[in-house]
């Protein structure tokens, strides 16, 4: 058991209020009463039914506190697993539910002949009738619409060329069930340096909105799972690869914050987010740099969740070797993180996070709008009209 599991971190908070003063939702709402006195504070109390602290429930995950904290303690995670804590105790909203299981949802679905027609035009009547809000859902927003075909379903049907090198694709769940595109994108330009794709059904969700609303027993079912199956692959010497920034680390970081054992930390070694990987390979002089110039102009809303990974920015570095400019948004956290965004009582408050961001969206300087993480894509959609893509998507045209 490593003492870099989040609840031996608690005893190094200083109270400095560092993380407070770089938290996106003190700022948007007074009621939150901060990030240091939820985790760290009550984790240390051993949090118990007479002494809660309702504001916990305010808390995104956004992973701000952590970056900000100079004693290095796992704030965030210490959150979620006092929330985790509140739940043993008290029912989850139907919302929480419906948000949390997004990957059971879409399984459900699929088993229906034209379930995703049927489903997408359901959530459109649904917005339209109300539904959603009185599920305690955001009815302002649009929920994803659902891919005619998954990505996992769709990949025996890629062409590639076969390789002695290969990656593993954890696709997470957006990519698969929404957003194949993004998928199709990451074989191309992996197919492009050499590397054949493979995919493994028998990954899982990998678990991320089963912890942020307070499932931690469900989540560590996925860990388990996901992290035998990461594994096995680093037993055959085949690295796991995302593009998404959740997923990642969820992956290589969050898994064993919260659980602790060191296979969680073993795995992680054998997890590499997209452009971390290609960037590698950039060092090693392995990179497949024959491609066209993106002679483009790109506004890029950095995750909060690929700060956290503390890998640079390897995206805008390929892609400005690409001959693409590349600006920063540099406007702080999005709002949504993951689905709290969508749930009817954070909206306000994820849009007043955002709002910041959507005002430079709007100043429209660029050719379009690049972000890694897809609820990130969503919000910025929502907030402005404008649609970002994946920045492995402007690679694979370049190629």
């Amino acid at each position: 058991m490593s003492d870099t599991k989040a609840i031996f971190t608690g005893d190094r908070c200083l109270s400095c209020t560092s993380c407070m003063a770089n938290c996106p939702v003190m700022a948007a709402i007074k009621d939150y009463r901060g990030p240091k006195l939820v985790g760290p504070a009550h984790g240390r109390m051993h949090f118990s039914q007479e002494d809660i602290e309702e504001s916990l429930n305010y808390c995104s995950n956004c992973k701000s506190c952590d970056r900000a904290c100079p004693s290095g303690v796992a704030v965030s995670t210490l959150n979620m697993l006092q929330r985790a804590e509140y739940y043993k105790k008290h029912k989850h909203l139907r919302s929480e539910d419906i948000l949390a299981h997004g990957e059971r949802m879409a399984n459900l679905i699929r088993k229906i002949p034209f379930g995703a027609t049927f489903s997408n035009l359901g959530m459109s009547i649904g917005k339209a009738l109300g539904i959603f809000s009185a599920l305690g859902i955001a009815g302002e927003r649009n929920m994803p619409a659902y891919a005619a075909t998954p990505f996992k379903d769709a990949f025996n049907s890629i062409k590639q060329p076969s390789s002695q090198k290969k990656v593993v694709l954890f696709t997470g769940c957006y990519i698969n069930d929404n957003e194949p595109h993004v998928g199709k994108a990451f074989v191309k330009v992996f197919n492009a340096n050499g590397y054949e794709v493979l995919i493994d059904k028998q990954f899982k969700c990998c678990g991320s909105p089963l912890v942020v609303t307070g499932f931690l027993d469900e989540a560590r079912q996925h860990a388990d799972n996901n992290v035998s199956r990461i594994m096995d692959w680093k037993r055959q010497g085949i690295p796991v690869v995302t593009p998404c920034t959740s997923c990642s680390l969820m992956l290589k970081e969050e898994y064993h914050e919260l659980f602790g054992e060191d296979k969680f930390h073993a795995a992680a070694q054998n997890v590499y987010d997209a452009f971390e990987f290609l960037e590698i390979l950039q060092e090693r002089g392995e990179f497949n740099s024959n491609f066209k110039s993106l002679n483009q102009k790109f506004l890029y809303h950095v995750p909060c969740h690929l700060k956290s990974q503390a890998i640079g920015l390897p995206a805008q570095d390929i892609l400005e070797e690409a001959g693409a400019k590349v600006n920063l948004a540099d406007a702080g956290c999005c709002g949504i993180s993951g689905n709290y965004g969508f749930r009817k009582d954070k909206y306000e408050i994820s849009m007043k996070i955002g709002a910041k961001l959507f005002e430079r969206v709007k100043q429209n300087d660029f050719d379009k709008v690049i972000s890694d993480c897809g609820t990130c894509r969503m919000q910025i959609h929502h907030g402005t009209d404008i649609k970002p893509v994946h920045p492995i998507e402007v690679l694979a045209q370049a190629y």
